[in-house]
């Protein structure tokens, strides 16, 4: 995390009516909730993710074997189930 001098920064009247609050101290302000974004949003992985696992739940109900999940997919039989058993899949 970066720091940077709010002196610099802010304009007189905020950094007065913030020093009202805190001086000389660090201070951590988030980011705007609407602003950030979820995992995978960015590099496309939760896209990804979401095809693969749909490929799999489609696989496994057209008669797939787990083994051949396993084999194909280069996964664990435990990511495999939890993938195919999950109660509320992503679309």
């Amino acid at each position: 995390m970066k720091c940077v001098n709010a002196a610099t920064l802010l304009p007189d009247h905020l950094l007065k009516e913030i020093q009202q609050y805190i001086q000389g101290e660090a201070l951590y302000i988030p980011t705007c909730p609407s602003k950030r974004r979820k995992w995978g949003e960015s590099s496309g992985a939760a896209g990804y993710y979401r095809v693969r696992n749909q490929e799999i739940r489609k696989g496994f109900r057209e008669g797939a074997h787990m083994d051949q999940l396993c084999e194909q997919y280069g996964l664990s039989i435990d990511s495999i189930r939890k993938i195919v058993y999950a109660k509320n899949p992503q679309s």
